[in-house]
């Protein structure tokens, strides 16, 4: 792959992780019977991974925030034993209400995609 064609794939990569990273979280939540900080969020998608992760581990702390402002998450801190308080997330009941919105729109967007991709020659 030429330099050029790689910066474009990772281009491409950023702007999908864009509109993805919020949807992961929020399902990476909900589906946890226990809060959760940062650290094991990011763990969490790396065992959902057969690859690596395509999104670096900072890029989950400003998502959480957002989603936190938007009231889709809620957070306490905690005192850690070991280094700094923790931020554990709890998805709340609007974040479940927006996931199972945005679980349809990905469905529709991937049945469009996947569509394109394989029988969109004439």
């Amino acid at each position: 792959m030429t330099e050029t064609s790689e910066a474009i794939v990772r281009k491409f990569q950023k702007e999908l992780n864009a509109g993805t990273v919020s949807l992961v979280l929020l399902a990476i939540l909900d589906g946890s019977s226990e809060a959760l900080y940062g650290y094991q969020i990011a763990k969490r998608l790396e065992g959902a991974s057969h690859d690596s992760v395509p999104l670096k581990q900072g890029t989950l702390y400003p998502v959480l925030r957002s989603l936190e402002a938007q009231s889709m998450l809620s957070s306490t801190v905690e005192p850690s034993v070991a280094g700094p308080p923790r931020r554990y997330y709890t998805i709340t009941a609007a974040g479940r209400e927006v996931l199972a919105q945005w679980k349809q729109t990905w469905t529709r967007t991937c049945d469009f995609v996947n569509g394109t991709l394989e029988g969109g020659r004439d």
